[in-house]
């Protein structure tokens, strides 16, 4: 819809700042086409059309609000233009309190007026009643700003009669240039009025007090005239006398009328006692018609006959209608009797239970029958809640035929329960190892379940009437309108009174419901008394975490349908808790269960390795039996091949059995990945379904891993490094060897030769389970040789030119052939091992030791090849 006029537009405001409800003039073009084009005017947020008021297409004037922003545009909506924009701002400032004398530019509500002569109060707080100069002083106000006294003062006032009154303030405020002379004067004048306060009640009194002596004179002398005018005697009086003259007339009138009026008497009474057989035959007759419909069940026939005889004959003095209504009046309580039975009899339907109350009231039955079947069915729904769990305990004893302890749920209501349950029953990662446990729980319950299935739609089925019955106790819809109209008054009192009692059976109810759960799914977790009365369930093995699922949904929707008669939370907060403990038990069970059957996932390990150095196992425990495991244990049962991993070696194919040592690499290579994958992954999948305390979790396993890690790498270590630090002592000395008696050298002796090899070997075996154990392993063992080594050189008592020159030649080639994997403590033990040394004396033997490095190493060049991932520059001696 187009507009034919240009929107609103703003350009002026003043005065352009102001307290609320400060008269504005608005300038600006397109204001609308009259005061009915006109639809919206709004001042730093607050709508401000209904003081507006228009006076051309360029001139609008309002008053500010009380708006919420300090400082706002000036926004106009017309009908033509639509919503407008604004040029300028307006600034809304705090208003400051104004006295019945001072000057203000705006309108200020005055207040109601207090008359002192009168001393009527026209509805003024008591606290403005007080002065507006306390001090009886002249004020001088400051002109220090608002703002700042705000920030000096934060949460208090200047105002006397505020609570958070500031006296600091006030005197900044109203006394900041008055002298210490005149605030002495204003202490006293405090005084004063303090002291006139408290004297003027007395004095109030004090003034009054000859009106109370003349009042109390004129009440003694009208209390003594009573007193002598009722002590007089009047035994001769006027009035005695026609009283007596009366009396006489009276008895001679009876004397002489006696026979005839005794006559007439009778024929009266004669005539009456037919008329009363003709006339109320009604109550004659009424005790056999109630036997009658009482026992055809027309209680309603007898409740209206009975109201009629009670209406007539209830004060009546005649005595055979006296007798006639007592009889009318037992058949009754019988009938009360009779229905309070019938209504206490259980079970009962809802329908019949308000009808038997009703009747009941109608009768003025004595007590509160509705209360007694509110009772009586609280007491039924217990028993028949125990009375569940008693026959099911006796089906576990041997007798299977009150309840089965297994049933089909092909007919249960939860079938999606079920799906549930059977998607999340198999893991995720091979088909290996995929639980091989019998389904057969899909197809039947196990017996604690059942009871609990059982309990629950048992107390699903009671609850909802007997909590109907109590609202309809509550609002009085169990009673007919004449009982409602009689007994409101008490029964209002009732139910006052009974809401506390109430609130217990459904407490009760409850604690029962979630005792019997607990003593069927979490014994531990009640007394002994109390698993004596509702346990009973020894023997039984441990409900797995797929059925305490199951039932954790059976509470919830127990939980949601009590929710749903909108029973209040707090009697319902058993529940909850009994959700929250199988919870934790269902994460606890399923934890342990996974726990063991990752511990069994061992038997299944195939050694496979995949092109990372992964086998499909990778879990602390499982990892800590394997590195262990002597071959002849190895389960090949389980074994399986799995197509996604590329085969790397067909030996390990060919022949599963594997050394120790390479079992070791293969598990430290898994350990490496739980490390930096796997623990990382599950954490981040906690952390995303808002699982606590992953953080500790995390720790901890790390922790454990990392000790695991730790232990199998120094077995490896050991294993691997033992050996050729143990062969470097026999081979040094191998031919009677003498460090002091030698020939010069001609090159690198087979013992370091040999050690090299072996160290070429561990490092093949490390490269082909995992690169990435290669820098840590020869780390180690070039560690354990070098400590080796230096130890040696270290022993040695002297040396000779050419022992000496051969010592520092071996080992300057073992420190640069493994160069790449030195650590700090390794380049620690050649210095030392060098230092042990004497020191070259000559160029000769400089230039002969780099001849004998530079022959070494290019004779055995391919060996070491392996050492050259990233070649050191030639390390000088």
């Amino acid at each position: 819809m187009s507009r034919s006029r240009q929107p609103p537009l703003v350009t002026g405001i003043s005065p352009n700042e102001g307290i609320p409800w400060t008269k504005v003039t608005i300038r600006g073009e397109n204001l609308g086409t009259g005061p009915t084009d006109l639809i919206g005017l709004t001042i730093c947020g607050h709508n401000c059309l209904l003081t507006a008021e228009w006076m051309s297409p360029s001139k609008i004037v309002c008053r500010v609000g009380q708006a919420k922003n300090d400082k706002g545009d000036i926004i106009v909506t017309t009908k033509s233009g639509g919503k407008g924009t604004s040029t300028v701002s307006f600034k809304l400032l705090k208003p400051e309190k104004i006295g019945i004398l001072d000057q203000s530019a705006v309108w200020v509500d005055e207040m109601n007026y207090y008359d002192m002569r009168t001393d009527r109060n026209k509805g003024i707080p008591p606290l403005s009643l007080r002065p507006s100069n306390p001090l009886g002083i002249e004020i001088e106000k400051s002109k220090f700003p608002q703002k700042d006294l705000e920030m000096l003062f934060p949460g208090m006032s200047a105002d006397f009669t505020s609570e958070n009154f500031s006296a600091s303030w006030y005197l900044i405020e109203n006394h900041s240039t008055t002298s210490f002379e005149q605030l002495k004067t204003a202490v006293t004048n405090l005084k004063r009025q303090a002291s006139k306060k408290s004297e003027g009640s007395l004095a109030y009194v004090k003034g009054g007090l000859s009106t109370f002596f003349e009042a109390q004179d004129a009440l003694s002398a009208i209390h003594q005239k009573l007193e002598a005018d009722g002590t007089e005697k009047v035994e001769g009086s006027m009035t005695q006398k026609l009283e007596n003259v009366l009396n006489r007339a009276s008895n001679t009138a009876d004397t002489l009328f006696q026979e005839v009026l005794g006559r007439k008497d009778k024929a009266d009474s004669t005539r009456n006692a037919l008329n009363v057989l003709q006339r109320f035959k009604f109550l004659f007759n009424l005790p056999l018609n109630i036997e009658r419909n009482i026992q055809k069940g027309d209680y309603d026939v007898v409740i209206n006959d009975y109201e009629k005889a009670k209406s007539l004959f209830g004060k009546t003095e005649v005595q055979v209608f006296k007798k006639y209504y007592a009889e009318v009046e037992t058949r009754i309580e019988a009938l009360r009797q009779l229905l309070l039975d019938k209504l206490l009899e259980t079970p009962s339907t809802l329908h019949d239970q308000k009808r038997y109350i009703r009747y009941l009231s109608d009768l003025h039955a004595p007590g509160d029958p509705a209360w007694q079947c509110i009772g009586a069915q609280h007491r039924w729904i217990l028993q028949l809640m125990h009375s569940c769990r008693e026959g099911y305990v006796h089906g576990l004893q041997g007798t299977p035929g009150l309840h089965s302890p297994m049933i089909d749920l092909d007919n249960d209501v939860r079938p999606s329960v079920l799906g549930h349950l059977s998607q999340t029953a198999s893991l995720t990662r091979g088909s290996s190892f995929q639980s091989s446990r019998d389904d057969t729980w899909r197809y039947k319950t196990p017996h604690r379940v059942a009871f609990v299935e059982k309990l629950t739609k048992l107390v699903l089925s009671q609850l909802p009437n007997f909590w109907k019955l109590w609202i309809s106790y509550v609002n009085g819809s169990l009673f007919s309108e004449t009982a409602e109209r009689s007994g409101q008054i008490e029964r209002s009192k009732n139910v006052r009174h009974r809401q506390n009692d109430f609130k217990k059976m459904i407490q009760e109810v409850m604690h029962c419901l979630v005792k019997l759960v607990r003593g069927a799914l979490l014994p531990l977790s009640i007394s002994e008394g109390g698993a004596r009365q509702h346990g009973g369930w020894e023997g039984k093995s441990e409900l797995s975490g797929q059925w305490l699922a199951h039932v954790i949904q059976t509470m919830r929707l127990t939980y949601e349908s009590l929710t749903a008669l909108e029973i209040p939370n707090d009697m319902l907060q058993t529940i909850q808790d009994l959700i929250l403990d199988l919870r934790v038990r269902c994460v606890m069970v399923t934890l342990q269960h996974t726990a063991e059957e990752i511990k069994r996932l061992a038997e299944k390990e195939d050694w496979i390795v995949d092109n990372e150095g992964l086998t499909s196992l990778i879990f602390v425990h499982c990892l800590e039996q394997l590195s262990a495991k002597p071959d002849a244990d190895v389960d090949t049962a389980h074994l399986s091949m799995d197509v996604s991993s590329p085969d790397l070696f067909g030996s390990i194919h060919e022949d599963i059995s594997l050394t120790s040592e390479q079992r070791l690499l293969i598990v430290l290579s898994n350990c490496c990945y739980l490390e930096r994958h796997t623990f990382l992954n599950i954490a981040e999948h906690f952390e995303k379904h808002n699982f606590q305390g992953i953080e500790k979790i995390t720790q901890v396993s790390m922790a454990s891993l990392k000790e695991l890690d730790q232990r199998l790498f120094e077995n490896y270590i050991e294993l691997k490094a033992d050996p050729i630090v143990g062969s470097l002592e026999p081979g040094i000395y191998a031919g009677y060897f003498d460090w002091k008696d030698c020939l010069p050298p001609t090159g690198v002796r087979n013992y370091l030769k040999e050690a090299l090899v072996n160290i070429i070997a561990v490092h093949a075996e490390v490269f082909t389970i995992s690169k990435e154990l290669v820098p840590r392993v020869l780390s180690k063992v070039v560690e354990a040789v070098s400590e080796e080594l230096s130890r040696l050189m270290q022993c040695v008592s002297s040396f000779s030119k050419n022992g000496a020159l051969q010592a520092r030649l071996e080992i300057c080639a073992l420190r640069d052939t493994v160069a790449v994997h030195l650590t700090s403590e390794s380049k620690s033990s050649f210095k030392q091992a060098l230092e042990a040394l004497p020191q070259l004396s000559s160029g000769a033997d400089k230039k002969l030791l780099e001849e004998l490095l530079n022959k070494f190493k290019s004779s055995m060049h391919l060996q070491l090849t392996c050492f050259q991932a990233a070649a050191p520059p030639m390390m000088k001696t």
